[in-house]
């Protein structure tokens, strides 16, 4: 499993975040726990639709799916 950062932070009484890693992947919450949750939920949502993409951008042509990773 990938580990990924979130900024988050309190504002009023809602809980905002955003990952920084995959732009549009934000969230709120009404505490820090139920945020965390929405933003584990709205990250893997939008790994599953990158990678769906990603297939699709194939057009079924063979294709192979290789791990990368980033020197950070």
């Amino acid at each position: 499993m990938h580990g990924y950062t979130a900024v988050v932070q309190q504002r009023g009484r809602w809980w905002i975040g955003w990952v920084e890693e995959i732009p549009g992947v934000d969230s709120q919450g009404e505490s820090r726990e139920e945020l965390l949750s929405n933003l584990q939920s709205a990250l893997e949502e939008a790994l599953e639709m990158n990678r769906a993409d990603a297939i699709a951008a194939a057009e079924g042509e063979p294709y192979e799916e290789v791990k990368v990773s980033a020197a950070a």
